[in-house]
């Protein structure tokens, strides 16, 4: 048979002045623990590891179009020793449009991050892509021989060297230019829109 142990009036007492003042510290911790948080928010952790992220999600955002019409003149002819063979000259005419696609690499972009500075320097620009409209495609003034035929070869190195003519202008004309400041713009405004009010960004 167990046999009932009562508790002692005062050690009743002890217990709940303990339990009371237990209470009171709790409560007392918890007020000005939460307005010590709330005068006092902890700053945000700046991430190189996101910001990079970021980056990457851009580069599509950063490019420039450089759209063109181009017309170029192809001509061959059957040589010996540098004198032209008679009837042996092909030559035509083509009109074409294009797009050249220039820009970032900023998944290459050297983002370093600290404490509240943020430093990104970016790559140099280079062109992405350059297509020829198809569609665009317009030949005139097309001359033949049978001694000199037209080949496939023969369009595809005229294509490859009109599109090396036409890069060389857009980049004399400042594509490549343009398209780096328009990726640091870009740079500026996506981070800058992210980061902490006191936070310093830089962009080179």
């Amino acid at each position: 048979m167990v046999r009932e142990e009562k508790l002692h009036p005062f050690k009743t007492i002890q217990y709940l002045l303990l339990g009371i003042l237990l209470c009171i510290l709790v409560g007392t911790f918890g007020f000005f623990g939460g307005r010590y948080l709330a005068n006092h928010p902890a700053e945000p952790e700046i991430s190189a590891v996101v910001l990079q992220n970021q980056l990457s999600e851009l580069s599509e955002l950063a490019t420039v179009s450089y759209h063109y019409t181009n017309m170029a003149q192809y001509e061959n002819s059957g040589q010996i020793s540098g004198i032209v063979i008679p009837f042996t000259t092909k030559r035509f005419i083509l009109t074409y449009d294009g797009v050249i696609k220039a820009g970032i690499d900023l998944t290459k972009a050297d983002l370093q991050v600290s404490g509240s500075t943020v430093r990104v320097a970016l790559p140099e620009a280079e062109i992405l892509s350059h297509e020829l409209s198809e569609d665009s495609v317009e030949v005139f003034d097309e001359r033949t021989s049978i001694f000199n035929p037209f080949r496939v070869e023969d369009f595809t190195a005229f294509q490859a060297g009109q599109k090396a003519v036409m890069e060389e202008k857009a980049v004399a004309q400042g594509l490549l230019t343009e398209a780096r400041e328009k990726a640091a713009e870009q740079v500026r405004l996506l981070l800058g829109a992210v980061l902490p009010e006191d936070a310093s960004l830089t962009v080179t």
